[in-house]
């Protein structure tokens, strides 16, 4: 990847975290941005802002520490598990979803239900679904697996500051950013390559000396 298209997938992912965090954050904080509209206070209504697009910023340079180690971890179970790598990774998201629901909710000690915890697994997973099909068939039909894995795993590794975090805010403050990011970085990623091989192609081409 050239360096110019590098610093616009980083800035871009950058941009897109800090837009979702501060998105969210006026149905997470309605009533934090209502006390500051009625009465009109600017400084507060603009620090709130700032400090709700921070955490977005925040969570977007986790996002892509986790794609690189996501890139890293892929080329690394390919080598070491070979043909069964696609299985581990299914283990893996099945592993990882039930962790998502049994921790949180025994954290709780069930004062919170364990519906909640279902419906954000499944929530996740259906989300990622999609997503890995849009990926598959931009591609092949073997990347279906490895996208599903990142958005899922990946994802909800990112996720555990907020799932620990006491209350619920977090956890919505926290996901809507990773997975806009996540989104990005894995669906944006195979086109610049693709974008570059194809100029590589073309440079060639025109270097090539005309036969007489």
């Amino acid at each position: 990847m050239k360096t110019r298209n590098l610093v616009h997938f980083l800035g871009m992912t950058f941009l897109i975290g800090g837009i979702a965090g501060l998105l969210i954050s006026f149905f997470i904080h309605a009533e934090l941005y209502m006390e500051h509209l009625n009465p009109f206070n600017f400084m507060e209504l603009v620090g709130l802002i700032i400090f709700d697009a921070g955490l977005g910023f925040t969570f977007s340079v986790l996002s892509m520490t986790g794609f690189f180690a996501y890139l890293f971890i892929h080329r690394y179970g390919i080598s070491l598990f070979r043909s069964f790598w696609p299985t581990v990774q299914i283990l893996l998201i099945a592993f990882v979803l039930f962790d998502l629901v049994y921790f949180p909710y025994q954290s709780t000690k069930g004062e919170v239900s364990l519906f909640y915890y279902i419906a954000i697994a499944f929530g996740l997973l259906v989300y990622s679904w999609i997503i890995a099909k849009i990926k598959a068939k931009e591609t092949n039909n073997k990347a279906f697996i490895p996208a599903l894995f990142f958005m899922v795993v990946i994802t909800t590794v990112e996720w555990v500051p907020g799932l620990q975090a006491e209350g619920t805010d977090y956890v919505w403050l926290m996901i809507v950013p990773l997975l806009a990011c996540n989104t990005y970085q894995l669906l944006k990623l195979h086109r610049i390559t693709e974008a570059n091989a194809a100029s590589s192609e073309n440079k060639g081409t025109k270097m090539k000396p005309k036969k007489a």
